[in-house]
C-alpha cells in the first residue's frame, strides 16, 4: 500500500509539472505536494511516524514533563497579561494531540483557574491529524477546545499565547544555489519520466528580499561553487498572519535551526535539509514520497527581524536546555531520588529528562518568545531566567 501511494504521488507531481507553465516546479511546490497533498502527503494521510516506531522523536514522545514543563509557562503568561478571562492558548501543527493533552491534564491539576479562563484553539491543516486530535482530545469536556483555521479567526481577535513545537522546520522552503556570487534556483522538473532538477533565475524577489532582511551579502563573502541552501519564506507569511490574529500576548517557537551567520556560513555548503524515514535520515527528496519526512533548520534571525517589522518584538531567546531548566527540569531530576520511584522507573524517567536537555539533541533546540503590546514588566518570564 506504500508503494502505491508513493507511486500515485509520483505520478501527481510529475503531471503537476507538466501543467505548469515552464514545466518545473519550485522545490517549495514539490515540498509541499509531498508533504502536504490532501490524499497522499506525508503529514495530510495519516503516515507520520513519531515515537521508537517512527521516522523520528520530538520532546513529547519522551514523557509527559515537556508538556507539563511548557504548561507552568503558559500559566505565567496568563497571570503576566492579569489573567484575562478569555485568554486563548493557540497551538499550531498539534501532531496527534500529545502536548495538548499532557498540558490540559497538568492545568487541570495545578492551575484549575487558569483552564476556565482557557480557550484552547488548534490550528491544523492535515484532516488526518485533526481527526486523531479529537479522537485523543475528547475526555476534555470541562475545557473550551476548538478547532480552527486561520480565517475563523479574526484580526486583533486573540489575547493569549500562540506556540509551535517543531513546526517551522516542516515548512516547504524554496531551494537556491549561489554560483560566481550570483543566486539561482533550484527547480524540479522532468526528464524522460524521472523527476529531476534544474537551476534558473529566481521564481521571486522576496528571496533576495530575505537575504537583505537577515543581512546576508552573498557578493561580500567567499561563496564556494554550487553553494545550496534554503530560504522559508512560509515562515515569513506564518508571522504576519500571527501578527494580524494577535492583539495582545506572546508568540513562543520552538524548533532547531541557527541565527542566519551560522546558517548561511560559506562553511555550509549543502544546506540543512534532511529527510527521515524509520529513524534514518538522509538528503533526498525525491524517493519515499509522502511516506518520509523533510525538514530543513529554522533561521531564527529571519523570525525574529521579520518580527519587529510586524510589531511583534523579541522578548528573549534561548536553547531548549536552559528554557526547561528554569521552568524546573532540574528539580524533577532531583525528585527520582525521593524514594517514590522503582529503579526501573529512575532510569526510564531520567534517560527521558536527560534527552529533553541534551545540548547535541532536544536541548540544542532554539526557543524563541516575541510578544505584542506587552509592557515591559510583562516581558519577565520564568522560562528566559538564567540561573
Amino acid at each position: 500500500m506504500e508503494q502505491n501511494n508513493s507511486q500515485a504521488l509520483y505520478k501527481i507531481v510529475l503531471e503537476k509539472i507538466r501543467q505548469s507553465c515552464k514545466s518545473q516546479l519550485t522545490f517549495a511546490e514539490y515540498m509541499d505536494l509531498v508533504l502536504y497533498h490532501a490524499q497522499y502527503g506525508y503529514y495530510s494521510s495519516g503516515a507520520v511516524g513519531i515515537g521508537a516506531e517512527g521516522d523520528f522523536f520530538t520532546a513529547v514522545s519522551l514523557g509527559k514533563d515537556f508538556g507539563e514543563l511548557l504548561a507552568i509557562q503558559l500559566f505565567q503568561m496568563w497571570q503576566n497579561l492579569d489573567c484575562p478571562h478569555n485568554f486563548s492558548l493557540v497551538e499550531m501543527g498539534a501532531g496527534k494531540g500529545d502536548l495538548a493533552q499532557d498540558i490540559l491534564n497538568y492545568l487541570s491539576k495545578k492551575y484549575p483557574e487558569f483552564l476556565e479562563a482557557l480557550n484552547y484553539i488548534i490550528v491544523e491543516k492535515s484532516p488526518s491529524l485533526r481527526t486523531r486530535q479529537q479522537q485523543k482530545l475528547a475526555d476534555f469536556n470541562e475545557v473550551n477546545l476548538i478547532w480552527k483555521s486561520w480565517d475563523e479567526i479574526s484580526d486583533n481577535e486573540l489575547i493569549g499565547c500562540c506556540f509551535s513545537n517543531e513546526l517551522v522546520d516542516a515548512f516547504p522552503v524554496h531551494q537556491i544555489v549561489i554560483n560566481d556570487r550570483a543566486l539561482q534556483e533550484v527547480f524540479v522538473t522532468e526528464q524522460e519520466g524521472q523527476i529531476r532538477e534544474q537551476y534558473d533565475d529566481i521564481s521571486t524577489n522576496r528571496l533576495q528580499e530575505y537575504f537583505d532582511l537577515v543581512a546576508i551579502d552573498f557578493k561580500k563573502q567567499d561563496y564556494p561553487q554550487d553553494y545550496r541552501t534554503e530560504v522559508n519564506l512560509m515562515a515569513l507569511d506564518w508571522l504576519e498572519t500571527i501578527a494580524q490574529k494577535l492583539h495582545q500576548g506572546y508568540l513562543l517557537t520552538i524548533d532547531y535551526g541557527y541565527q542566519a551567520a551560522k546558517y548561511y556560513h560559506p562553511q555550509r555548503s549543502q544546506g540543512t535539509l534532511k529527510c527521515y524515514y524509520q529513524h534514518r535520515h538522509h538528503n533526498n527528496p525525491y524517493v519515499n514520497l509522502g511516506q518520509q519526512d523533510i525538514t530543513t533548520h529554522v533561521d531564527f534571525t529571519a523570525l525574529e527581524h521579520q518580527g519587529k517589522k510586524l510589531e511583534l518584538e523579541t522578548v528573549g531567546f534561548t536553547k531548549q536546555a536552559i528554557f526547561l531548566m528554569a521552568l524546573g527540569l532540574s528539580d524533577r531530576l532531583q525528585e527520582l531520588s525521593s524514594g517514590k520511584y522503582n529503579i526501573q522507573e529512575i532510569f526510564q524517567r531520567r534517560d527521558a529528562l536527560h534527552q529533553l536537555i541534551d545540548p547535541n539533541g532536544l536541548g540544542g533546540f532554539g526557543v524563541l518568545i516575541q510578544g505584542k503590546n506587552l509592557t515591559q514588566e510583562q516581558h519577565n518570564l520564568q522560562g528566559l531566567k538564567m540561573f
